[in-house]
């Protein structure tokens, strides 16, 4: 057969297609938006390469830290930066203090001059967050005019918080988060291996996202596939062949793919500004940075009409058209079930030689991953067919409603089982990812040794505060309901250049409590502790034996070495009242067995009392208490940290993965379901007559309604029990790459599987009002 024959028939079937009159134009604008929906979440998908790099790009290119040892010198050019970094509720917000040093001091990433003392330039995000009704307690923390907007090129999203504001007298300390640059920008730094299990992860959760959808897009193309049999039933009486028919059929998908090429990128490109001012799970980009790779968009545009051709030409192998009918409507043969076995066990054997690799032992091979994975969940699609089939086909007594149902299933099981697969593939691949994420997630997550339920906020501060007058600025606050300070000194045997010395915490005894295990204590008190929880060696004997009443130890002694800063010297006799206690296991620090009460010491050593930072316990009943403990933070010292405490810290290349797979996964959720009401409008208008015509025999409303539930409700059960074993299969298979333990997580699994009945059952609902008005003794009319 000639090309230029194909491109004759395929173009008679466009034809067809487009002057088919209404209901051609329904058959195929059903197909065009089935595509599209396809299409645009694959333009989607070719988009993030450039969404992670530009935003990689803008990360890089404002980054405004140094960790030289080596400070520039004050010049012309250059300019005092510090961190004040903030969270609003659950919202980060990104935030800098900056002082131009000379005329020539380069701008922040997409701001048009310095900002003046007092003045701030800010997101547009926060410039709307601050102007809110519910954000006066942000705008207290932040007392600065706001005197412009930072532009897309400083941002890493539309919906980003971060300001610059002006500062003046900035100075530069060891301990002050404030840094001297002459430019902005990430300095090259060698590359770092990437963990071989992350890597599997994004490859699986690519694989796992887009498949459903390669699946729904070659469902779509077949939408209106037995009134279109029938149709060409005509050709066969005027004279074309069968294989002159199935390219003519071919044709006509060729034309709702195409038109859906068109549909898709016009939903792509709503899509795409849409994106550009919404946040999905705390993730917003800009609308420029959802440019699809040229080539895989081109990519795309071809594999989309060639698959409609290819898929429609393999669906007419098992229809003869002949002049007097189609020999579907006549009793099938049954499927065979050898050859749909093939797909899953050639991914089992892709993925196989990989087992007990884990994350020392190289990287995965990505080709036989991407192959096992997609070739295990395409399985699906050959085996559910298979499944409803041999189901359906025993199945017969119950009312009349389900005696419809399975009686359509039994004659078109193949239809049924087409609209399920995308949901059936979906859900297999998110038990597989949810085995995979929670099996791993230990490996990824450490325990901090911290207590949320004692502290809910640590401070650091940036630079000394008096011990004394720290408690007191958070005395109260409202919805804090203790704050602990610590204060830290050396001593010794020596007065200057001990050869050992020691450190010791100087505290009330409230605070002293929240080390060690007290029996009682007043001020004057001093004791050392036995022993330090987080010490491999935790025995105290050598600072006990020096800790003795009468003897005579120095408070802060000097060392001449490295320095000319001179300590205190302050002799200090060990009280007879010391005594040897226990420290606590949640200590809150447990490097200084030495705890002291101010009054034991001389008073000499009252301005060495500095404390460094403060523990906050919270009142869980004041919402905002978070809030305010920031805004008297930020009053004290705005370029201290507060960091909130909890029991776990998670890899940040984990959760970034996690949170990746959660926005993909919504997006198809999406797809999903807008796909399932397409499918199911298109099934509903195929049986519009047949509807029509057993309500005009006196069948109820309500019987045809249930019988259209039940035909939905079957093949989605078989699908999900399908989906839910081969997706705990592929699971346990990527467990076991991993050289992580198979443990069931049936809750999870519920959970996945769940979430896609409830997609179907939302859909199925949406479809009643067209399905009653379907119902009329009017569907009978023709043209």
């Amino acid at each position: 057969m000639s090309p230029r024959q194909w491109a004759t028939d395929l173009a008679m079937g466009a034809r067809f297609a487009v002057s088919g009159g209404r209901e051609g134009w329904v058959r195929m604008t059903l197909t065009a938006v089935g595509v599209g929906l396809g299409v645009a979440l694959l333009l989607l998908c070719t988009a993030l390469p450039n969404v992670f790099a530009a935003r990689a790009e803008v990360e890089d290119a404002r980054f405004d830290y140094t960790y030289s040892e080596k400070t520039p010198p004050k010049a012309d050019n250059t300019f005092l930066i510090a961190d004040t970094d903030t969270t609003w509720h659950d919202d980060d917000i990104r935030g800098r203090l900056v002082e131009p040093e000379g005329e020539r001091a380069p701008l922040p990433l997409g701001v048009d001059s310095f900002p003046g003392k007092g003045e701030m330039v800010v997101s547009p995000a926060l410039g709307d967050l601050l102007a809110s009704d519910g954000a006066g307690l942000l705008r207290e923390r932040l007392p600065y005019r706001i005197t412009g907007t930072i532009g897309e090129s400083g941002l890493i999203g539309s919906h980003e918080l971060a300001y610059y504001a002006g500062a003046s007298g900035l100075e530069l300390t060891d301990v002050s988060p404030v840094h001297r640059l002459t430019e902005y920008g990430k300095p090259d730094a060698e590359p770092e291996r990437t963990d071989p299990v992350l890597l599997l992860m994004v490859l699986v959760v690519f694989v796992v996202l887009l498949t459903p959808v390669a699946v729904f897009i070659a469902a779509a193309v077949r939408f209106g596939g037995e009134r279109r049999d029938r149709r060409l039933a005509a050709l066969r009486l005027v004279g074309s062949d069968s294989h002159m028919t199935r390219r003519i059929a071919a044709g006509e998908a060729l034309a709702g793919a195409l038109l859906g090429l068109v549909v898709g990128t016009g939903f792509f490109l709503l899509g795409r500004q849409t994106l550009g001012s919404t946040e999905v799970l705390g993730v917003s980009v800009w609308p420029s940075y959802l440019d699809p790779s040229p080539a895989l968009a081109a990519l795309v545009a071809v594999a989309v009409p060639v698959a409609a051709v290819l898929v429609t030409l393999l669906a007419m192998r098992g229809v003869v058209v002949e002049p007097l009918g189609v020999v579907r409507a006549a009793r099938q043969r049954r499927r065979r079930l050898w050859w749909r076995l093939l797909p899953p066990l050639a991914g089992l054997a892709m993925l196989y030689p990989m087992i007990g690799k884990g994350r020392k032992n190289g990287e995965f091979n990505q080709y036989l991953v991407i192959g096992g994975v997609l070739m295990l969940l395409i399985g699906i699609t050959a085996l559910l067919p298979w499944v409803v089939e041999a189901v359906v086909v025993r199945l017969g007594k119950g009312g009349l409603s389900w005696q419809l149902a399975v009686r359509r299933l039994q004659l078109s099981s193949g239809t049924a089982a087409r609209m399920v697969n995308g949901i059936a593939v979906a859900v297999a691949g998110a038990i597989a990812l949810q085995m995979l994420f929670t099996g791993t997630q230990s490996q990824y997550t450490k325990a901090t040794g911290e207590d949320p339920g004692r502290v809910q906020m640590q401070v650091d501060f940036s630079d000394r505060k008096p011990l004394s007058g720290v408690e007191r600025e958070f005395a109260g606050t409202k919805g804090v309901r203790a704050a602990v300070s610590l204060a830290n000194l050396q001593y010794a045997d020596a007065r200057r250049d001990p050869e050992d010395s020691y450190g010791l915490t100087v505290a009330d005894c409230t605070a002293l409590r929240e080390l060690a295990t007290l029996p009682s204590c007043k001020d004057g008190d001093v004791f050392v502790t036995r022993t330090r929880s987080h010490y491999e060696s935790p025995g105290n004997a050598e600072e006990i034996a020096l800790v003795k009443p009468g003897r005579q130890l120095y408070i802060d002694p000097t060392y001449t070495g490295d320095t000319t800063e001179r300590g205190i010297e302050a002799p200090w006799t060990v009280p007879a009242n010391v005594r040897v206690v226990e420290a606590r296991e949640d200590s809150l620090q447990d490097y200084n067995s030495l705890l002291v009460t101010p009054a034991a010491l001389p008073a000499e050593t009252a301005p060495a009392l500095f404390s460094e930072g403060v523990y906050l316990r919270l009142d869980p009943s004041v919402p905002d208490s978070r809030e305010y403990a920031r805004n008297v933070l930020a009053r004290i010292d705005p370029l201290a940290r507060a960091y909130s405490w909890s029991a776990t810290q998670e890899n940040e290349k984990y959760a970034s993965i996690r949170t990746g797979l959660y926005v993909g996964s919504a997006f198809v959720l999406a797809l999903i379901g807008a796909s399932l009401l397409v499918s199911q409008l298109e099934q509903l208008r195929e049986r519009r007559k047949l509807l029509s015509a057993l309500v005009a025999f006196g069948t109820r409303r309500r019987t045809l309604s249930l019988s259209v539930l039940w035909q939905t409700a079957l093949p989605v059960g078989l699908g999900l029990v399908l989906a839910t074993t081969v997706g705990v299969t592929l699971g346990s298979v990527l467990l076991k790459m991993t050289r992580t333990p198979v443990a069931m997580d049936w809750a999870s699994v519920l959970t996945m599987t769940g979430v896609g009945a409830a997609v179907v059952g939302v859909v199925t609902l949406l479809s009643l009002p067209p399905l009653l008005r379907m119902m009329r003794p009017e569907g009978l009319r023709t043209e």
